[in-house]
């Protein structure tokens, strides 16, 4: 089975990256499949696929990343510590590898939705800097990729603990961060800045969340622990329930994020897509006749 490329940032144009997760019913696998193929013609450089709390969505994850590699994407399966021993983490690598994938989102996971508090298998791991190193370890031919948090983990004490953190994940072999989502620029060009202080050189690839709604909003922020800016949710208030206008605010607010992220040379751009393709395809499109995308 033909292989994966490793994620590149060593030439000058940015990456182009989005996110998936494995649907839950036939529905969401439909529209998976047609947000994929709607898709291809941005020609991003990787697809990353989400692993669900507990390592919930273990099969659909292989599953779909299978079927996404087989529609042409370049995958980056998420990898948890939730719920797994060593060994089956290792098996998991292995399976990623039997299916042609050599690169891996590696990530501590969130805990199962019944539990309150993280807690490891017997067997497992406790931090994502040993799922990395792990990775390293056993698989050195694999791209890892880690989590960067511009405002603080949410169980994290305060940012200066978060980065000596993610400074181990990236000392444990990891060769680029990707960012949670966030709204305000600011708050990545500080992280950027702060990572370069305490020797952190490897690329962090701005993530950025095509928004549709401001309950959506406010539920990922509550999530993540990520600013809502007031004045984006005042216009998402204004658009009330409109789809139409709506859609509109998420796509000029994102749009403006990734016109001055590219243009202050941030190394590209990861899309959270929940699954769906309209504003990813507006964005590229005002990107590239920007000719701020190749």
């Amino acid at each position: 089975m033909n292989q994966t490329p490793p994620v590149d940032f060593a030439h000058q144009d940015p990456r182009l990256s989005v996110e998936f997760f494995p649907p839950k019913s036939e529905k969401a696998a439909e529209q998976l499949l047609q947000t994929a193929d709607a898709l291809k013609a941005l020609k991003p450089d990787f697809a990353s696929i989400t692993y669900g709390a507990g390592g919930s969505t273990r099969s659909r994850t292989l599953e779909y990343a299978r079927r996404l590699q087989d529609m042409g994407y370049h995958i980056m399966p998420h990898l948890t510590c939730v719920g797994h021993a060593r060994q089956e983490l290792k098996n998991i690598i292995a399976e990623f590898k039997a299916a042609g994938v050599n690169q891996i989102m590696a990530l501590r996971g969130d805990p199962p939705i019944e539990a309150t508090d993280y807690v490891p298998h017997p067997d497992g791991l406790r931090y994502a800097n040993e799922l990395v190193s792990l990775i390293q370890q056993d698989f050195p031919e694999c791209t890892i990729a880690v989590a960067g948090y511009p405002e603080k983990h949410p169980q994290a004490p305060d940012l200066d603990t978060d980065l000596k953190n993610l400074k181990r994940k990236v000392e444990a072999g990891a060769s680029f961060i990707t960012t949670q989502l966030f709204f305000d620029n600011s708050v990545y060009f500080n992280f950027v800045e702060r990572c370069r202080a305490i020797d952190i050189q490897i690329p962090i690839l701005p993530g950025l969340l095509t928004l549709t709604s401001l309950e959506q909003a406010q539920r990922f922020c509550s999530l993540c622990e990520a600013h809502l800016p007031h004045k984006l949710q005042h216009m998402l208030d204004q658009a009330g329930e409109d789809p139409t206008a709506l859609e509109a605010v998420g796509l000029d607010w994102i749009y403006l994020q990734a016109r001055e992220l590219l243009q202050n040379h941030a190394p590209g751009l990861h899309l959270y897509l929940l699954n769906r393709s309209s504003i990813a395809i507006q964005l590229v499109q005002r990107l590239k006749a920007d000719g701020l995308l190749p």
